[in-house]
């Protein structure tokens, strides 16, 4: 899934090949899911013409700057993603949009030609993603509700430490709250926090000051290299938990064994020789119940669990639950129905099979095998007497 420094990466791309040009011609998909609150005539009326004056990005959110509003503006969800014909723009994993398919692909929500025969796209195969057209994107969810920008707005430590020693919630679903910091998604968050040797489901205001300062410098250090690399993952240091996190089983990074929990209801790498709870965390872990690894959920790169927890603004409105079951269930349902991938069918099917299980049916009840016998008997004496 794109985070701080894919979408980084996505706007020097237009930075660098699209600024100072005008927009020639427009194509805008009739998706109402992912064009967000326009129809796509009135958006490419709306844009004909402009130019390109600058590429903007706060967290994981891009906007065109146009020379007159209203703005193109990019959420990029699960694998929202910048294709620039002829030009190398980083690639993701969700992203994977083929270049041997037709151009522009046919999950193109945004295409724009500029004057110069230059062409963009804006693809999203999952359909999570949301393309609106602002007069100012920053006044606006969710980019108005957005905390101090990853990379454009960091904290000091000394920012960061009071910060942290307000929030009585764990630390890694606090690191991928938007509006505390915008711009770290499930990958940065693991990283850092592994970096940082700091538990997943540590209380963010039981961190020591030096567990702090480790976490402050690693958000820093962690985000830099990303941007500085383009997002290019194989540029990435080989010692990253990052390259190790991906697999449904544990496996090792620095000689160290990987494993998975689920923190704040996301699926979440971490160590635990390095990464430990320490203090009342600790006590109530060694009480509680061992907590169940990701699994299922590690297959779908944890499908970001909605990607949204993280920004509500992208959940569907009003939507009612759909399936059968207990409510467990019809949450998975309702994320599987969105997911044109179909990646979790077999999680809907296990819901199904809990439903029957839990669901009492006919008479197969004790008092009934009992009774078995007695009805075989019977039966055995009315043939008797039909003989």
């Amino acid at each position: 899934m794109p985070e701080l420094p894919e979408v980084e990466a996505a706007r020097r791309a237009i930075a660098d090949n699209c600024l100072g040009k005008k927009i020639k011609r427009v194509l805008i998909a009739d998706d109402n899911k992912v064009i967000d609150g326009i129809s796509p005539s009135d958006f490419q009326k709306s844009v004909l013409g402009k130019t390109i004056v600058s590429a903007r990005r706060k967290g994981k959110n891009l906007w065109l700057e146009l020379d007159s509003p209203p703005f193109p503006s990019f959420q990029f969800g699960m694998a929202g993603a910048i294709y620039i014909k002829g030009v190398a723009v980083t690639k993701y994993k969700r992203s994977a949009v083929k270049d041997s398919e037709e151009w522009p692909s046919k999950y193109s929500k945004f295409f724009v030609e500029l004057d110069d025969g230059l062409e963009l796209s804006f693809t999203d195969k999952r359909r999570f993603a949301k393309v609106r057209l602002l007069e100012n994107p920053v006044s606006v969810r969710p980019i108005s509700e957005l905390g101090p920008d990853a990379l454009l707005e960091p904290m000091t430590v000394d920012e960061f430490a009071k910060s942290l020693a307000k929030k009585k919630i764990t630390i890694k679903p606090l690191l991928l709250d938007q509006g505390f910091i915008s711009g770290i998604g499930n990958w940065i968050a693991d990283e850092v926090l592994y970096q940082a040797r700091i538990h997943p489901l540590q209380t963010a205001s039981s961190l020591s000051k030096e567990q702090c300062e480790a976490l402050h410098t690693s958000i820093k250090e962690v985000i830099l290299h990303a941007v500085q690399v383009n997002a290019d993952s194989k540029e990435f240091p080989v010692e990253w938990l990052f390259h190790f996190r991906w697999g449904k089983k544990p496996g090792n990074v620095n000689g160290k064994k990987i494993d998975f929990i689920t923190a704040g209801g996301r699926t979440t790498a971490y160590v635990p020789e390095l990464q430990k709870l320490s203090g009342k965390d600790a006590e109530k872990a060694a009480k509680a119940k061992p907590a169940k690894r990701g699994g299922a959920k590690s297959k779908q790169d944890d499908e970001e669990e909605e990607l949204e927890k993280e920004d509500d603004s992208a959940k569907p409105k009003n939507q009612k639950p759909k399936g059968r079951g207990k409510k467990p269930a019809l949450k998975r349902k309702t994320k599987d129905s969105e997911d044109e991938d179909d990646d979790a069918d077999g999680e809907e099917d296990e819901s199904d099979a809990e439903e029957k299980v839990v669901k009492p049916r006919g008479r197969g009840t004790k008092a009934a095998i009992k009774k078995k016998p007695e009805e075989k008997a019977g039966n055995k004496k009315q043939k008797g007497r039909r003989s």
